[in-house]
């Protein structure tokens, strides 16, 4: 729908052309394929599939990535975004279409709930978010992007975990060993500050989800 609404602005040059024609024509003159644009940006081939079909106005983070990877100007893209995005907001408003934000954020906030399965199983309660992301059929770029944020965090608070775990394992065997002393740390200590640590960062995920209900919270 949005290509063909472009075609009511025929003395802007700027807004001619969609905006997915123009990721296309540029991506063809540098010679890449879609796979090669989506590993340079850092995002997803599915992303810049929807980008070249007009299916989904990229957020400035997005299309700057974008405009990185192919080495022009954000500013190029800005314009023709811009009259896109307006047009889709009008289609949305004539046909009465729903806003999605809100559906979005408590997606986005069963989440990171989800996450709280670390208390019953801790090390692998980071697979339920991805299965529950997976199995979202209708997922924007932000909820996508907000989704794998939310998932990194608990795969780098199972890491962590494990590697001061080590630290501790190693540093009672250097006391008991070397030292001969029985004043050892306890495990139990380190458990009960991880797990409190992470109930901290799901807490203020769940706050930022609800405070800053819009497309853009959580930025990496």
């Amino acid at each position: 729908m949005a290509p063909a609404l472009l075609k009511e602005y025929p003395n802007d040059s700027s807004t001619s052309m969609s905006l997915g024609h123009k990721v296309v024509s540029a991506r063809k003159s540098k010679g890449l394929t879609q796979e090669q644009l989506a590993e340079r940006a850092t995002i997803t081939v599915r992303t810049i599939q929807r980008i070249e079909s007009d299916e989904s106005i990229p957020r400035d983070y997005t299309l700057k990535a974008i405009a990185s990877a192919l080495n022009m100007p954000f500013e190029e893209f800005i314009p023709v975004r811009s009259c896109l995005r307006n047009i889709n907001l009008s289609s949305h408003l004539q046909d009465h279409q729903p806003i999605r934000r809100d559906e979005n954020c408590h997606f986005l906030q069963l989440l990171n709930l989800s996450a709280f399965a670390y208390l019953v199983v801790p090390f692998i309660h980071f697979l339920i978010p991805i299965l529950l992301l997976k199995k979202r059929k209708e997922k924007d770029d932000t909820l996508q992007t907000t989704g794998q944020r939310i998932i990194r965090q608990q795969i780098y608070w199972t890491v962590c975990t494990h590697f001061l775990l080590f630290l501790t394992l190693v540093y009672n065997l250097i006391q008991a060993t070397w030292f001969d002393k029985s004043n050892l740390l306890n495990y139990i200590w380190i458990f009960a500050a991880m797990y409190i640590l992470n109930a901290l960062i799901i807490g203020t995920t769940a706050l930022k989800i609800r405070n800053y209900n819009r497309a853009s919270y959580i930025r990496g």
